[in-house]
């Protein structure tokens, strides 16, 4: 019988080096150093505003670089916690709550009450789509909730997602520097988007749209979610487009990135040669699974794959998982000859609307889940892996990491 124990052990210390090597707090300092930022002139007061799962740590080294007249962070319910010298904000995710709209309306205020002399520090990382909601006139956060929550089963990659989520916020796509105008805004973004497009990161507060409201209709009728919208909301996407003023100006700088991750997993294997594969695992997370385990099988091993990534899952069923741990099972399903290890965990360190980051499952993996008494296919096919992997104690569990760059995946072959 296989000993795997130190194949896991070596996948989960990897991902622990890529989660380390995309710190918030690090990266911005770093960016800090190339790119300082200057103090107003006279009586004009440096703003900074924080809005993502990595809120807290930029926001801590915001405060001691920088020295800021004012400080707001928003993070996720389970990040969030007291920090000397900001104002901390919870809100929701993935699904916007009122915490989340209370903080839209904080952040809204404050730049709209911004002036020529003063400066707006933003710092932006994944999740600040659903953390300040900010809807436009006309929407409710139950309008936004509800949007949310069939953009979330409907199977669409983040960019498509953002696309509609920029049309109905007052803070996306740009908005956040057309209220902050006529400060000067600048921006260090923390990328959980693959291909690092500042248009899509957090819904591009501080960049171009992606699209027009009529793309995003298009797009919703494509994908079948329009009838399912509300009536608001439908309303709105169908309003035609009006010409917009250009953007004012804004500083945008990348800080750190899904590829810094994988890099640094691929750097620190220790037990066999080391791969990182060019191509991201992104899509339909069924196509993900397919393509690791053809390259899994032309493979020399032992080797070490690493991807980085972000799936899609459309849900058919009423379990509980989230796209790392629906990879990891149906890895787990996937027939490949061991010995082999594969985990897939999110960087933020939670996995959909469960407290697991993701999956590392074995060879072994399905024969347990059936010996728990649980039938692993059944539960794929109800959208249950959370419960398929807890019961072979497969789930990959980190808590919360105050980072976001997307997923991470790693195929160890004995």
């Amino acid at each position: 019988m296989t000993d795997h124990a130190p194949m896991r052990a070596e996948a989960a210390r990897m991902f622990r080096t890529a989660v380390a090597a995309v710190d918030p707090e690090r990266a911005l300092e770093a960016a800090l150093d190339r790119h300082p930022v200057p103090r107003p002139a006279g009586d004009g007061r440096l703003i900074v505003i924080a809005i993502g799962k990595a809120a807290l740590p930029m926001a801590r080294a915001a405060i001691a670089r920088l020295a800021p007249d004012q400080v707001l962070a928003v993070t996720n319910h389970e990040n969030a916690r007291p920090l000397p010298g900001a104002t901390v904000m919870a809100a929701g995710h993935p699904v916007p709550d009122a915490g989340g709209e209370a903080a839209g309306r904080a952040v809204l205020a404050l730049l709209d009450g911004a002036g020529a002399s003063d400066r707006i520090v933003a710092l932006v990382s994944g999740g600040a789509s659903a953390l300040v909601p900010a809807p436009v006139e006309g929407l409710t956060l139950a309008d936004k909730v509800a949007v949310n929550r069939a953009l979330l089963a409907g199977g669409l990659d983040i960019g498509q997602m953002n696309l509609v989520r920029q049309q109905l916020s007052q803070l996306k796509g740009g908005g956040f520097l057309r209220r902050a105008s006529p400060a000067p805004v600048t921006a260090f973004i923390l990328s959980d988007v693959i291909g690092d497009d500042l248009r899509v990161i957090a819904s591009g507060p501080t960049v171009a749209p992606i699209g027009t409201r009529a793309e995003a209709r298009a797009l919703l009728e494509r994908a079948g979610l329009w009838p399912a919208l509300p009536g608001a909301v439908r309303a709105h996407l169908t309003r035609p487009d009006e010409p917009v003023p250009p953007l004012p100006p804004a500083e945008n700088h990348l800080i750190a990135s899904n590829r810094i991750a994988a890099e640094a997993a691929r750097a620190d294997c220790r037990m066999s040669p080391a791969r990182l594969e060019a191509q991201p695992l992104e899509g339909d997370v069924a196509e993900a699974a397919r393509r690791i385990v053809e390259t899994a099988r032309i493979a020399p091993r032992p080797l070490c794959l690493v991807w980085g990534g972000e799936t899609t899952v459309t849900l058919t069923g009423t379990g509980k998982g989230g796209r790392n741990q629906d990879l990891a099972l149906r890895m787990a399903l996937s027939g490949l000859p061991g010995p082999w290890v594969f985990m897939s965990g999110g960087t933020d360190g939670r996995d959909g609307p469960t407290e697991a980051a993701g999956g590392l499952v074995d060879d072994g993996t399905a024969a347990r889940i059936r010996a728990a008494g649980q039938d692993p296919t059944a539960l794929l096919a109800n959208n249950d892996s959370n419960a398929a992997l807890a019961a072979s104690g497969d789930l990959l569990v980190t808590g919360a990491t105050g980072t976001n760059v997307a997923d991470i995946q790693i195929l160890m072959l004995g």
